[in-house]
């Protein structure tokens, strides 16, 4: 919101808009940082939910070829 200042005058007009804007570099300095700290845990939990993924399934296929072996035996 404009003052009554820096609605008559524009050296304060421009001098309060460097202030807003280093303000806002700042605020959006901080919300970059996070959504990169975001980015970074989503990778890895991508990469955790693959091993167990791979894991489950070689489980799985352990379990039926074992299943198969036994039947085959009997």
């Amino acid at each position: 919101m404009a003052t009554e200042l820096e609605k008559t005058n524009l050296e304060a007009h421009v001098d309060l808009c460097a202030i807003r804007y280093e303000a806002l570099e700042g605020r959006l300095g901080k919300v970059e940082s996070k959504i990169e700290h975001i980015h970074t845990d989503i990778l890895e939990g991508q990469k955790s939910m693959t091993k167990v993924l791979i894991g489950t399934a070689g489980t799985v296929v352990a379990s039926l070829v074992s299943i198969v072996i036994v039947i085959l035996l009997q």
